[in-house]
């Protein structure tokens, strides 16, 4: 039987293909645009999408996660200057994170894993289901957004699990 490693690989690199591709489609010239004052502008939108990948090293790698409002890491807080550091970013966060999934294994997967927020336990999971939660669900859910914002600027939305509207009037 598969290990739960072996199992997750090929979603984790399936996701984050597709991810790519709406990443890609971002324009960086409506990096500031958002649609709402209490909504993420669309290059701050992206640039969550793009660090979220990098969460699963430090799943992997530390048993916690302790965020300080003002004092956070750069993959907790990424604002991309342009396009091409967005795509750098994220092809850099992927590539690790896909050799740190690669390199663990499922005893290690079984153990806790702590998300605090200026000192308050905000999180307890396995280091499993931090990966599946906060990683993967976490990067399809904002991803969607994120296409929703394509849409609402005329950008042409690439397809995700199959062909987009776009990508149907284009045949």
């Amino acid at each position: 039987m598969p290990s739960f490693v072996e199992l997750l690989l090929p979603e984790f690199d399936a996701e984050m293909a597709i991810t790519r591709k709406v990443l890609m489609a971002v324009p960086e010239e409506k990096f500031g645009w958002r649609p709402h004052a209490k909504s993420f502008p669309m290059g701050r939108l992206a640039g969550h999408v793009a660090e979220i990948s990098s969460w699963l090293t430090d799943t992997v790698q530390k048993g916690r996660l302790d965020l300080v409002q003002g004092n956070q890491p750069e993959n907790t807080i990424f604002l991309p200057a342009s396009h091409k550091q967005l795509m750098e970013k994220f092809d850099g966060w992927v590539k690790q994170s896909r050799s740190d999934l690669a390199a663990t294994n499922d005893a290690a997967l079984e153990q806790i894993w702590v998300m605090t927020w200026n000192g308050e336990e905000i999180l307890r999971l396995l280091r499993r289901d931090t990966i599946r939660t906060w990683v993967l669900n976490h990067t399809i859910h904002h991803r969607g957004q994120l296409g929703v914002y394509l849409r609402l600027n005329d950008v042409k939305v690439p397809g995700v699990y199959g062909l987009s509207a776009d990508d149907k009037q284009g045949r």
